[in-house]
């Protein structure tokens, strides 16, 4: 074996390797099996496959049979992590974005992902489309609405809302301070630092797979750290913890999607918006994202993805055409200002004493958008060879950051205007009584064409469910099969189904917050797993030319 001291170090003449490929003794693939079950044939990862499939299992069974303890437990755990170990999801987030910050002006910027003669394989559009609707589709639509009211009503740092304690608006001054920070805290949870996150874990699964030579997996990261022991138990054991996180991730943002799906029908057509519907729209978007999975990357994710691209813009210029305007744009650079001037308070440099509102978010935050980073960080990593990393860098980070603060301006400013201007207290009302799966009908109630954009806007979720489940299956199904990216269909339908079932599972045993601290509770080991990444980067990215 050699030793990866001398292997990241030796002239390549001496390795008699292609520039910057990793020499190791693992035949890669040989501890794949192919058992026959019936007329399918599988491509199994030992150990990691069972691992992760044995524990998606006994989860699922664990939150049918006894859901009122799931309840309590998964109840306990949000709390307890994001109280007691908020300082670690905030290191880790902040140490990500300087990360990549110092990429893009190191001379390592250079390296393009795949080698030197890679080509983008993807036009800047489909990237950007597969990027946010794998990425962050069905949160920007679920939170597009809620999140920067509720930041005005109340924001951070113990500022002063827009109402006071009667209800009643306060002075404009105060009004316009409440805005500009409530506005600053929502592009915090949407803007650099979740996308940082991202990039990291793509980057790495870029650099090691297309570059190196080695599986497109991630304990391929950490060969620089663990050498020949990545395809030991180190390497199952971190391989499985992606796949729970991706699971983990994936079934909180389908049971937000399920639950603004059926909000929408009772808002449209009187159809209770109970928990046995949320669950009939968790079984029928799985199968249609089960038809989409056997479709195949082009023929499903990305046809669906433009889609919904499409569609989405539609509604972004309807909603700014005919909302208030003026004051949407001053929503959107006041707060990109505000952003700028508070991102060190807010990114708990100095210290933050809101505690409620601190935990309440930011830390929720963190820790879902880390238990997303698995699946995102693989999806970009296979649609993005042929970029530099200074390119990569750049568009993943401020490109995205861009148009979901444009989304959060439009949407939410629209919002903010009716009640600051209108006296509309609709959208206020879904957050007084936590609806939050309503605010957006709630704002579209107060625009021409209410039933068509509400309609619009439910087709949005579902799609974005599609497009994640479908997209999450085949990152879940790459991982457990060792980095392999055509991996026999039943394997990923396997996966496909069993996120539908996590995310029925866990609204039967605890609702939404179930599903969030269980993207908290994966969220939290992969955070340290992440920060190990970026030394793994550098490590590997001096290794290649430029």
């Amino acid at each position: 074996m050699t030793p990866i001291g001398r292997l990241l170090t030796m002239p390549e003449e001496a390795q008699n390797l292609p520039a910057g490929e990793i020499n190791t003794d693992y035949c890669i693939g040989q501890d794949n099996v192919t058992p026959r079950l019936g007329p399918l044939r599988l491509d199994i990862h030992n150990p990691v496959f069972p691992i992760s499939a044995l524990s998606v299992i006994i989860l699922v069974l664990f939150c049918l049979i006894f859901d009122e303890t799931a309840a309590a437990v998964f109840g306990t755990l949000r709390p307890w992590l994001t109280t007691q170990f908020d300082w670690v999801f905030t290191i880790g987030m902040n140490i990500f974005v300087l990360f990549c910050l110092f990429l893009v002006v190191s001379p390592l910027g250079k390296v393009k992902i795949g080698g030197k003669s890679a080509v983008p394989e993807y036009s800047y559009l489909a990237w950007f489309s597969m990027l946010f609707a794998a990425g962050m589709g069905i949160g920007l639509v679920f939170y597009g609405v809620l999140e920067p009211l509720n930041h005005t009503l109340t924001p951070p740092f113990g500022a002063t809302g827009v109402l006071d304690g009667d209800g009643n608006l306060v002075d404009a001054a105060t009004a316009e301070t409440a805005i500009r920070l409530g506005m600053a805290g929502t592009i915090f949870h949407w803007g650099l630092h979740p996308w940082a996150a991202y990039s990291v874990v793509a980057l790495a699964l870029g650099i090691f797979s297309y570059n190196k030579g080695l599986p497109l997996t991630i304990r391929s990261a950490f060969y620089p750290l663990l050498g020949e022991r990545i395809w030991g138990w180190p390497g199952h054991l971190i391989d499985s913890l992606a796949a729970l996180a991706t699971l983990a991730g994936l079934a909180t943002s389908l049971g937000y999607g399920a639950s603004q799906a059926a909000a929408g029908l009772n808002y449209l057509f009187g159809i209770e918006a109970s928990t046995e519907l949320q669950v009939m729209i968790i079984i029928g978007v799985t199968m249609l994202a089960i038809i989409s999975v056997i479709r195949g990357l082009d023929g499903g994710v990305k046809l669906l993805s433009e889609f919904n691209m499409g569609l989405a813009l539609l509604l972004f210029l309807f909603v700014l055409s005919v909302g208030a305007t003026t004051d949407i744009f001053g929503v959107f650079f006041e707060g990109l200002t505000s952003y700028a001037v508070n991102l060190p308070a807010l990114s708990n440099w100095v210290g933050r004493e809101d505690t409620d509102y601190f935990h309440g978010w930011t830390t929720f935050y963190w820790a879902w958008w880390i238990a997303w980073s698995p699946f995102v960080g693989m999806f970009i990593a296979r649609v993005s060879v042929g970029r530099s990393v200074r390119e990569f860098i750049i568009c993943v980070l401020l490109v995205p950051t861009l148009v979901c603060v444009m989304w959060m301006a439009v949407f939410g400013g629209t919002a903010i205007s009716q009640l600051v201007n209108d006296n509309y207290t609709g959208v206020q009302q879904t957050i007084a009584n936590w609806t939050p799966e309503l605010s957006l009908f709630a704002m579209l109630e107060l625009l021409p064409f209410t039933t068509l954009t509400s309609l619009v806007g439910i087709v949005l979720v579902l799609v974005f469910f599609v497009t994640s489940s479908d997209s999450g299956s085949l990152v879940v199904d790459t991982i457990c099969a060792g980095g392999k990216v055509d991996a026999p269909m039943p394997q990923r339908v396997f996966w496909c189904s069993f996120e539908g079932l996590i995310a029925i599972a866990l609204l039967l045993g605890g609702g939404l917050a179930s599903l969030q601290a269980l993207a908290i509770a994966t969220g939290f080991p992969f955070t340290i797993v992440t920060v190990a990444m970026c030394y793994c980067i550098y490590k590997g990215l001096r290794t290649e030319p430029v």
